[in-house]
């Protein structure tokens, strides 16, 4: 008999399930076992007579197969009579944390040293298949914009972010760094002439921040694309590509949402935008934040958020034309010392950044220089733009933020499968 899943169990069948033993309650002459697998929960119900399961520790492999009857009880309306059990694998010690509550009571460093135990819990467990469809709905939207996906180096000669912040690799008789960001080859493969492309890979930060929402190891959303007029149409590109993705994930997950109480973002005809220098001043006279002259420090991300969610009811804010000091060397200038460059924040926190780049070889060079760069040291990127670069932009959203956002995680390790952090480097 072939397995059936247990959210394809009917009323009647004779069936097999596979699965782990997630509770077991025991009376005088029958036991209640409750069997979980990927998509689902059942039932079972055992006489004591026929079966010892005294030795059962939960969490154990288990086989069964019965008949399919209704049922009242908390988790369907349907249970299975049990007529035989296989023990496929025994559970021989006692588990190091309690999965099967609705929430886990140790503390998240415990929870990540027992991740495989951890993740089987169901509230821990829908969050990476939350984060799977917010990546699905990321290509999936794109790939229907007409964009290539593709897959770029980690393994790099140089940093795109100015060569700060990289861990280092020996790589044979040299020395090579982990990529830090697709960028600089996002740009060449628009230059190849697939005009636009996209890429969910790893990317690596060595800042030695220890914080909340910082990893050093996390999946970067990228996208990039040519004949643009400028950054607007990027923040037009995202504003449409986010009602796509959120749609997706409110048809998919709309009872588990209501049932944790999360709510999934509206957002209106356009996300509200403010300049860096609008919002600095809105902080120093809504906030009395002061000191703020060249970027938004995470206090200050949240009390933007708030005011946006007040005044323009919207937990999106899109903030633009941050200062040249502030941005990466191919970010397209605005003005003396302005970009043409923008970040998203939601509900507190930087979820994107993005921008036109520079295409001009002579003006690129001009910027490497400016930020005080040898043009020398980025020859095999800079080659692209000898041969007819059009204008472009793209943008990268990091997918462990969003999900941690859209889900009310206050922690992003909570919202990353095996955690890379300062101190972390197992499991």
């Amino acid at each position: 008999m072939e397995r059936t899943l247990i959210s394809e169990l009917k009323s009647g069948e004779r069936v097999k399930i596979q699965g782990w033993l997630h509770k077991i309650r025991s009376l005088s002459k029958v036991s209640f076992l409750v069997v979980r697998d990927r998509s689902g929960m059942i039932q079972c119900v055992v006489e004591n007579d026929k079966f010892e399961i005294q030795g059962i520790k939960l969490e154990s492999v288990l086989e069964i197969w019965g008949t399919v009857v209704e049922g009242k009880n908390s988790i369907r309306n349907i249970e299975l009579q049990v007529e035989r059990i296989n023990t496929i694998n025994l559970v021989e010690e006692e588990l190091p944390i309690t999965i099967n509550t609705s929430k886990i009571e140790s503390n998240l460093e415990t929870q990540l040293n027992n991740r495989v135990l951890s993740l089987r819990n169901e509230n821990n467990n829908y969050i990476f298949k939350v984060q799977a469809m917010l990546s699905q709905g990321f290509a999936e939207f794109l790939i229907n914009e007409g964009f290539t996906q593709i897959y770029t180096p980690k393994l790099v000669a140089e940093g795109a972010e100015g060569g700060t912040a990289l861990f280092k690799v020996n790589y044979f008789e040299k020395q090579a760094y982990l990529a830090q960001s697709p960028q600089f080859y996002k740009q060449m493969m628009v230059a190849s002439g697939y005009e636009r492309v996209f890429e969910i890979g790893h990317v690596y930060r060595a800042e030695e921040h220890n914080t909340s929402r910082h990893i050093n190891e996390y999946v970067s959303m990228d996208l990039e694309l040519c004949f643009i007029e400028d950054e607007q149409e990027l923040i037009k590109l995202e504003t449409r590509m986010l009602k796509s993705i959120l749609s997706k994930i409110e048809e998919n997950f709309r009872d588990k949402f209501n049932m944790l109480s999360i709510q999934v973002p509206e957002i209106q005809q356009e996300i509200p935008q403010i300049t860096l220098s609008e919002a600095i001043e809105i902080l120093k006279m809504k906030y009395s934040r002061n000191g703020l002259t060249t970027d938004l420090d995470p206090s200050a991300e949240k009390q933007i958020c708030e005011y946006a969610k007040r005044e323009f009811n919207s937990e999106f804010i899109f903030i633009t034309d941050y200062p040249r000091s502030k941005r990466p060397m191919y970010t397209m200038p605005k003005g003396e010392f302005g970009t043409r460059s923008f970040d998203l924040l939601f509900r507190g926190v930087e979820i994107t950044t993005g921008g036109q780049r520079i295409h001009e070889y002579s003006k690129l060079i001009e910027n490497i220089k400016y930020k005080g760069l040898n043009p020398e040291d980025f020859n095999f990127y800079l080659d692209a733009f000898k041969y007819g670069m059009p204008p472009h932009g793209g943008l990268a959203i990091g997918l462990e933020r969003l999900t941690a956002q859209l889900l009310g995680i206050n922690n992003i390790r909570e919202a990353t499968l095996f955690p890379r952090d300062r101190t972390r480097l197992k499991p």
